[in-house]
């Protein structure tokens, strides 16, 4: 089938296999608890990526695992901030099947489309509709779908060793993962063709020069600017923030009418929210504001 890609090595040697989500499943290479670390800090819910090994290349277990614990970000009132990153020198290379289901019987035409929205689609919407703001630190390579799990974050941070690649077009393949959804919402339509069309590595400082990076820091020095923004998000206006990011984020899809619809429908909401009304009790009483997050 056609994977989301990898990085060019390493991730080449692990199983490809167009197997549909249906029927039993292979044998997992570690548990999902063991390659995607989850801890919670001061409102931050932090999602690591922990296959060093094989470049965060992406099982099916870590993918459900990923899904799973952003709706659980989405509906926890303790969590009011999601940081995605990864361990070693890979953020993401790619999909890694091996953890799939097995496939029983001859491929039949829709089994291909089947996996993709049940698997690269489902895990690139679970970030851009996590109703807490995502912010991806990408310490290493982004290759295919990692790169697209990156760009579908609301802010990207990224290690100045750090490369984008958008390697489908090196394997024939199509982009899958929602790429021609988010890059041309990003740098524009002919930005993105030229990316997805010559399939080059990106540097961290020329994806920040085009948009695609909102900061490029030293190795040594993401964490600590990860956790910076991170804590500045989880003392914010929770819901205000919420709906904010689902304003943006469907923006590009209607017309100036449905957008100032949506806008005024989104501010009705978040009056509310205790925190709005802090918001303005604060700005009267010419004090800083304190916001929980309800």
């Amino acid at each position: 089938m056609p994977v989301s890609g990898e990085a060019g090595a390493g991730p080449d040697a692990h199983a490809r296999t167009g197997a549909p989500d249906a029927g039993p499943r292979a044998a997992d290479p570690a548990p999902a608890a063991a390659t995607v670390l989850h801890t919670l800090d001061g409102g931050v819910s932090w999602i690591t990526l922990n296959r060093p090994e094989a470049m965060n290349a992406v099982t099916w277990d870590q993918r459900e695992r990923v899904i799973a614990l952003l709706a659980e970000a989405s509906a926890d009132p303790a969590v009011r901030a999601v940081v995605l990153t990864a361990t070693g020198r890979g953020f993401c290379a790619g999909a890694d099947l091996r953890g799939a289901p097995s496939q029983a019987r001859e491929r039949a035409p829709g089994d291909v489309s089947r996996t993709i929205r049940l698997g690269a689609q489902r895990l690139i919407a679970a970030v851009l509709d996590c109703e807490k703001p995502v912010i991806a630190a990408v310490n290493g390579t982004a290759a295919g779908i990692g790169a697209h799990l990156a760009f579908a974050c609301d802010l990207v941070l990224a290690a100045d060793t750090a490369k984008f690649i958008e390697v489908f077009v090196r394997r024939g393949l199509v982009p899958d993962g929602g790429g021609a959804y988010l890059l041309p919402r990003l740098v524009g339509p002919q930005r993105a063709k030229e990316l997805m069309f010559f399939g080059d590595a990106l540097t961290a400082a020329d994806a920040e020069r085009l948009g695609l990076v909102n900061r490029t820091v030293p190795a040594g020095e993401l964490e600590a600017l990860a956790k910076e923004w991170a804590s500045r998000l989880a003392a914010g206006p929770t819901r205000a923030l919420a709906l904010t990011k689902q304003l943006v984020n469907t923006s590009l899809d209607g017309d100036r009418a449905t957008a100032f619809a949506a806008e005024a429908a989104a501010q009705e909401i978040n009056m509310t929210t205790r925190d709005a009304n802090e918001g303005v009790a604060s700005f009267v009483e010419r004090r800083p504001p304190t916001y929980e997050g309800r």
